[in-house]
C-alpha cells in the first residue's frame, strides 16, 4: 500500500509539473500597450469628487531607438495605424466634435497620415484590427488636418496625453521631433 501512495504521489508531481509547462507565456512585447485618459487623472485616483473619463486612448509605444521616425520608418503620405501592433482604439464617453464633426459617443479606431508639415488625423468605426491592413475608408467618421509641431528634445517612445482648455480636450501626440495636437469639444 505504501509503494502505491507513494507511486501515485510521485505522478501526481510529475502532471502537475507537466501541467506548469503547458502555458508558455509570451516575452515583454518591444511595444507594451498603454492608456491616456481625459481628464489625465480620471481613473487613477477616482474618488466621488474626481470627474468621470470622457475619452481613452488605447494604444502600443513604440520606441524610436536612434531611428528617424517620421519620413523614414513612417513615410510620409502613408496611412499609419498611431502606435504599433493592434490599431489604436480612442473611446468616446459623451459625444464630441472634431473640426466641426459630430462624433457619437462610443469606441473608434484611430489612424493618421503624418506629412512634414501637417497630419490628416482619421477616426474610424473599424475595431479589431491589427495595424492598419483592413482599414476601409468608407467607415471613415472624421478626417481633420492638424499643423504638426516640432520638439527640440526628441521623445523616445509614442506618448499621447491630454491638455485642456475649457470645454475643449486636445489630444496630444508625440513622437521623434514631432508632435501633433487635435482640438476635440465635448458636449
Amino acid at each position: 500500500m505504501k509503494k502505491f501512495s507513494l507511486l501515485a504521489i510521485i505522478l501526481l508531481v510529475a502532471i502537475s509539473v507537466k501541467a506548469q509547462d503547458v502555458v508558455k507565456f509570451a516575452p515583454l512585447d518591444a511595444s507594451p500597450v498603454d492608456i491616456s485618459y481625459f481628464p489625465n487623472k480620471s481613473v487613477k485616483f477616482k474618488k466621488t469628487d474626481t470627474p468621470s473619463p470622457v475619452i481613452k486612448v488605447t494604444y502600443a509605444r513604440p520606441s524610436a531607438k536612434g531611428r528617424v521616425v517620421f519620413g523614414e520608418v513612417l513615410k510620409f503620405g502613408e496611412m499609419w495605424r498611431v502606435g504599433a501592433n493592434e490599431n489604436t482604439e480612442i473611446k468616446f464617453y459623451k459625444a464630441v466634435t472634431i473640426d466641426g464633426k459630430n462624433i457619437p459617443a462610443g469606441t473608434y479606431s484611430l489612424f493618421a497620415i503624418p506629412e512634414k508639415d501637417k497630419w490628416t488625423i482619421i477616426i474610424n468605426k473599424e475595431l479589431d484590427m491589427w495595424g492598419n491592413y483592413a482599414y476601409d475608408e468608407s467607415k471613415d467618421i472624421a478626417r481633420v488636418s492638424v499643423p504638426v509641431k516640432p520638439v527640440s528634445t526628441p521623445i523616445e517612445a509614442l506618448s499621447i496625453a491630454f491638455t485642456s482648455q475649457g470645454s475643449v480636450a486636445n489630444l496630444v501626440i508625440g513622437w521623434d521631433k514631432t508632435t501633433v495636437e487635435v482640438p476635440i469639444t465635448i458636449k
